[in-house]
């Protein structure tokens, strides 16, 4: 866990350093165990590749957590998310080889919302081969 971010000390443009987080095929069946989600575009490729998928693609709710993990380990403390949203817009799409596929998150101070409260707004950027996966992503923080 980093350093706690203080308020007084970003400003809007702050940047949260771009982290990047590898997916594979072993990594979505044991996501599907302790999610519950169990669909077959998540690992089975015949059945995704039928339903009009390029091939197996990652849970969304898994890159949308590495996201918010990106931002809970930047404040230093997982209890500072307030609000955090986002659209799913296009899918990680995991290949079966040895690499798999990468997710790269990184996000932006974009506005100090209250100073009493110590809030900002953060719009956060999440592209996987190239592609933006997360459309609207935001999270508000308290900060320390």
């Amino acid at each position: 866990m980093t350093a706690t971010v203080r308020y007084q000390d970003v400003e809007v443009g702050t940047e949260v350093p771009v982290r990047e987080f590898r997916v594979d095929r072993a990594g979505l069946v044991r996501y599907a165990g302790a999610s519950g989600d169990f669909n077959p575009i998540h690992w089975n490729e015949k059945f995704a590749k039928d339903v009009g998928l390029p091939d197996v693609i990652a849970h969304g709710m898994f890159t949308m957590a590495e996201a918010a993990r990106v931002v809970t380990d930047w404040t230093g403390d997982p209890g500072a998310l307030v609000e955090y949203g986002v659209r799913f817009t296009k899918p990680v799409v995991v290949p079966n080889d040895d690499k798999g596929a990468v997710i790269e998150i990184g996000a932006k101070v974009a506005a100090k919302l209250d100073d009493e409260a110590r809030t900002v707004r953060l719009d956060i950027t999440a592209t996987s081969g190239g592609k933006k996966v997360l459309g609207r992503a935001r999270a508000v923080v308290r900060l320390a």
